[in-house]
């Protein structure tokens, strides 16, 4: 989803897709993985297929696989999380799993899965080790990296970032999308 601030007012953020004004703060989202996003126009139309939580590549020699995720930034000192919106990549099993359960209200499973998204904030996130959490109530799985993993993203995620990090993270989304 994409959001940017309401004009002349700090009360909120307006949704760039329904129009509505939030008070929460929005979720740094991608709309695609990169592994999708890297694709020509022409190669995407030939060998993906994408929607808002799955989507897939098909080459000849092999098929990518991935599904949308949410992970939540801890924030030091703060009630608050910064949400991210992230794509990650499972195995063909795991995908299939989840995708004949995604309309099952009560279906909790675990998949291995890898980050495929850059974030801006840190250099090659695509390839971070996760495990991915189903939740019940269709809500979207939440994914947490490996903490042995050593890369800065992971040791943040389990540390946390402060509010004014968070922040400038959300100004910079704003500068890029909206």
């Amino acid at each position: 989803m994409f959001w940017k601030r309401k004009k002349n007012t700090s009360t909120g953020f307006e949704c760039s897709l329904c129009g509505q004004v939030h008070a929460e703060w929005p979720a740094l989202a991608f709309k695609a993985p990169a592994n999708y996003s890297f694709l020509s126009d022409i190669e995407k139309t030939e060998l993906g297929k994408l929607d808002s939580d799955f989507c897939e590549i098909h080459y000849a020699d092999q098929s990518d696989r991935f599904i949308r995720v949410r992970l939540l930034q801890k924030l030091n000192n703060a009630c608050e999380f910064l949400e991210y919106g992230l794509w990650v990549s499972l195995s063909e099993k795991s995908y299939l799993d989840y995708k004949a359960n995604y309309n099952k209200q009560n279906h909790e499973a675990s998949y291995f899965g890898w980050l495929c998204n850059d974030i801006a904030e840190y250099e090659h996130t695509s390839r971070i080790p996760c495990d991915v959490i189903t939740k019940g109530n269709n809500e979207r799985p939440e994914i947490f990296p490996h903490e042995d993993f050593d890369h800065l993203f992971v040791k943040d995620f389990y540390t946390g970032i402060t509010k004014v990090e968070a922040e400038k993270r959300i100004a910079t989304m704003f500068k890029n999308v909206g």
